[in-house]
């Protein structure tokens, strides 16, 4: 079993990387390099800490399976057991006890990164910077903006337009003061998540569509229909809605097309190459030839696959963005409206 000497921090980018994007390279005595993700060294350490995967991951704000799965990769990583794991037990081994400590090290070296380019970057931008999906850039974020220009006009707000998985490390490494995003599945317990609504779901069809005149559609009503859906990876609640929604229907979902952006998509339902789940927002998109019906789900846990949240990193303090909050606060509801 391989025993690793200490771990040194080697940079994968730019200082405006985000603490987390650095990579971790480890040699072993056998002088193998080993690879990885500071993420996986934290959920380590919260299960050394308890001994106990339940415990554990109630302390990081993710399910058991989840951490499961992060201590699976570390530990094919390093090709070594870090756990003996019964039904009564959690115990390190002997290769886990050897670079607890220098696991430590590590991610307090981290940490004082991030803490470090945050402090940075808030003294070069005095502007608010908002991070935001394509959803709450199209939908929430001009109805919110005006609100703001008129309680707070000296406020400036530099808006960046990315997917939750780009958004996240961004606000851990300082470079956005608030992001509007999907909740992740597993959630990092740096960041606070405020729930704020619900989007409403839409189908995008050719106007030629048999369905294109109704005023809603069930998902029983596209059996069999080819899909355009969004690729897991980078966009997985986009991608798990459709497939989810299919699924408790008792249906399969006819999957015809993968495609990246909501523009596209779009463009290839007006080609005929398929349908689309999209949120209602997707409707501004001006293409000749595609109409958008609301889709009617049932409440339930496919509905979350929709929510909108606002993620700024926990235990930061930020006169500007907590205006934002409070502003938001008060239009919430006219804004869901529109959703």
């Amino acid at each position: 079993m391989a025993v690793l000497s200490k771990p040194t921090l080697r940079a994968a980018g730019s200082t405006s990387q985000r603490a987390d994007d650095y990579i971790l390279k480890c040699s072993s005595l056998e002088g193998v390099g080993i690879v990885m993700d500071i993420s996986h060294l934290r959920c380590f350490v919260a299960v050394a800490n308890e001994l106990h995967f339940g415990r554990a991951a109630q302390s990081l704000g993710m399910l058991p399976a989840s951490l499961g799965r992060q201590i699976r990769i570390l530990e094919e990583q390093l090709d070594a057991k870090l756990f003996l794991r019964t039904t009564r037990s959690v115990t390190l081994t002997e290769a886990g006890a050897a670079i607890l400590e220098d696991v430590r090290q590590m991610i307090e070296q981290a940490e004082r990164l991030e803490e470090k380019i945050r402090h940075i970057r808030k003294t070069e931008a005095p502007v608010l910077r908002v991070g935001a999906i394509d959803s709450a850039a199209a939908g929430l974020m001009p109805q919110l903006l005006q609100y703001l220009r008129e309680d707070h006009p000296d406020i400036e707000v530099q808006l960046i337009e990315q997917k939750t998985i780009h958004l996240l490390p961004k606000l851990l490494s300082g470079s956005l003061d608030i992001a509007f995003c999907r909740p992740p599945d597993t959630r990092d317990a740096r960041i606070n998540f405020r729930t704020l609504f619900f989007e409403t779901a839409v189908v995008a069809l050719p106007e030629g569509h048999p369905l294109a005149e109704r005023d809603e559609i069930a998902v029983t009503d596209l059996a069999d229909a080819p899909l355009i859906v969004p690729d897991r990876r980078s966009r997985p609640h986009s991608h798990d809605l459709t497939i989810k929604l299919f699924l408790d229907a008792g249906l399969t979902a006819r999957v015809a097309q993968v495609a990246e952006e909501k523009h596209t998509i779009v463009n290839l339902v007006a080609t005929g190459t398929g349908l689309a789940i999209v949120p209602r927002w997707t409707a501004r998109i001006a293409v000749p030839g595609v109409r958008f019906v609301r889709l009617t789900i049932p409440e339930g846990a496919t509905r979350s696959k929709l929510v909108l949240a606002a993620a700024w990193t926990r235990g930061t303090r930020d006169a500007q963005r907590d205006a934002l909050l409070e502003v938001l606060d008060q239009h919430v509801s006219a804004i869901e409206a529109n959703a």
